[in-house]
């Protein structure tokens, strides 16, 4: 199984997934998310795989949306536009495989994925 790791790398639960993947020999793809944003639909399609809706994996402590967003009474697909333009406010790290994924905060999540793939 190739797993993919949306990655942030000054994440410390985030590097903390890699590490348990690296050391439990999976094959894995990284995707420094950061760096190479997502697109609508590609953050849309991880969405589904991982069943989550995008307020689910917003990180509402972040001072960014408490600061200019917590405010607002902004719909999913708002959020959904909000993560892209802003991927600093996604929920990390996020763990998928071909057609399913997981939010692998706390790490148990990643765990209890991997024993059932």
């Amino acid at each position: 199984m190739t797993l993919t790791i949306y990655h942030n790398t000054r994440c410390r639960k985030s590097r903390e997934a890699l590490q348990y993947l690296e050391d439990n020999g999976f094959s894995f793809d990284i995707v420094k998310y950061i760096e190479q944003s997502f697109d609508k639909n590609t953050l849309g399609e991880v969405l589904k795989k991982i069943n989550k809706k995008p307020s689910e994996i917003l990180r509402k402590k972040e001072v960014l949306w408490k600061k200019e967003y917590a405010s607002k009474d902004l719909t999913e697909d708002q959020i959904l536009q909000l993560l892209v333009e802003q991927p600093k406010l996604i929920e990390r790290p996020i763990i998928i495989s071909s057609d399913k994924g997981v939010l692998a905060r706390p790490i148990e999540n990643l765990m209890e994925f991997l024993n059932k793939a």
